[in-house]
């Protein structure tokens, strides 16, 4: 801890928590970032998750300096930096298309803002940035030598070089393939709890977002939605967006019936409970919603009880309209009843246990994977996540 303290106060800048209040930018008539406020805690690993056009980007634009908030303050410990110059402000940006230098090679970008300061001795500090993000041995490579992945990283080490209070990551893996983006997830967390800097990370990729982040912030209408850690809004969403953006969620709507320690429901003539901590809905007509993976698919039995039984939640009366095998689960589309189509996620355990196109099936979960919720059943589904121009994302 001593080390992480050092390294977030070093040049006589007092450390601390990053505090945005009330925080508004207007662009004309249009409002993208709506009366926000929120602590990121100093030493962590923060993410502003939403589909383009939610106010991420502007809200990240505007700590490092490029915007001015239209109303709001914000704070970096005791400081008010809400009207402060960028190059002012303790804070660096790494950005998507990675900005370095291409005439200058790997050791003089890096260098490159230490030799602005002034600072006389660049070569220890740069080396071991250059080894923290085990790139040493390209030091004197150019960018246009590099593949997308190590150019990233030295976007990085040029960053955290400067030894700022924030770093902020303005969808920095978003030009990177799959397989390589993955690992730069597992590198960044690496790098972020070696140094201890405040790491802001502004992204629309909901995996990207809870594999690396301590607290994420879900933003939709230039709003924070929920905010939490990344089990606690995959686990209990707090809206139905929420619900549907941070992976898939089947809304199930239906009717209280009996309110307690269990709330009964009724959907389409079946029963099901929900615990009553668990049901955010306040009235009368919620949406129960259940995660795919949680659903267990058996094959109907004749009788028996529909519904809550004491134990599970069952829905009696589906038929699978569709099998996909993903190798190490199946997708299954399960029609209901009443016409809608549920989505179950089924680990591939037993070889001999399938399910195929047309099979009448039951569905059952346990209460307590169910959450109830207030709201359109489609808010968040489906969203354009492509990210737009800088100052409007």
């Amino acid at each position: 801890m001593g080390e992480r303290s050092e390294r977030t106060s070093r040049g006589g800048v007092p450390g601390g928590d990053l505090v945005l209040t009330a925080l508004v930018k207007r662009f004309g008539a249009f409002v993208a970032v709506d009366d926000l406020s929120l602590t990121v805690p100093q030493g962590s690993f923060f993410a502003l998750l939403g589909p383009s056009g939610c106010g991420k980007t502007t809200t990240l634009r505007m700590i490092a300096g490029l915007e001015e908030p239209t109303a709001g303050a914000i704070r970096l410990g005791a400081a008010d930096i809400t009207h402060a110059k960028p190059y002012k402000r303790p804070v660096n940006t790494v950005f998507q298309n990675y900005a370095l230098f291409p005439h200058l090679d790997i050791f003089e970008n890096v260098a490159f803002g230490l030799r602005r300061r002034g600072v006389r001795d660049v070569a220890a500090q740069v080396a071991g940035a250059l080894g923290l993000v085990e790139l040493g041995h390209l030091a004197r490579r150019k960018p246009p030598q590099l593949s997308g992945g190590q150019q990233q990283r030295i976007a990085l080490a040029r960053a955290i070089v400067n030894q700022p209070q924030v770093l902020l990551l303005d969808e920095p893996l978003g030009a990177l393939d799959l397989k390589l983006r993955r690992q730069m997830q597992l590198e960044l967390k690496r790098i972020q709890t070696e140094v201890g800097i405040t790491f802001v990370h502004v992204t629309h990729d909901q995996e990207e977002a809870m594999t690396m982040a301590d607290t994420v912030a879900v933003m939709n209408h230039g709003r924070i939605e929920q905010l939490g850690s990344p089990v606690e809004l995959y686990e209990s969403p707090a809206t139905t967006f929420v619900a549907n953006f941070l992976g898939q969620s089947n809304l199930l709507a239906g009717r209280v019936l009996q309110r307690g320690p269990m709330t009964y429901v009724d959907v389409s003539g079946q029963v099901l409970g929900v615990p009553a901590q668990r049901n955010r809905s306040e009235n009368d007509e919620p949406l129960l919603g259940v995660r795919p993976e949680k659903i267990r698919l058996v094959h109907a039995a004749p009788g028996g009880p529909a519904g809550h039984d004491g134990r599970v939640n069952r829905l009696r009366g589906g038929v699978v309209v569709d099998a996909s095998f993903a190798g190490v689960s199946t997708q299954y589309l399960v029609r209901m009843p009443w016409g809608q189509d549920l989505t179950v996620f089924a680990q591939n355990l037993d070889v001999t246990e399938r399910f195929g196109p047309g099979t009448p099936a039951d569905l059952v979960w346990e209460p307590a994977h169910t959450f109830g919720l207030t709201g359109d059943a489609t808010a968040g589904a489906d969203v354009d996540d492509l990210p737009l121009a800088a100052g409007v994302a």
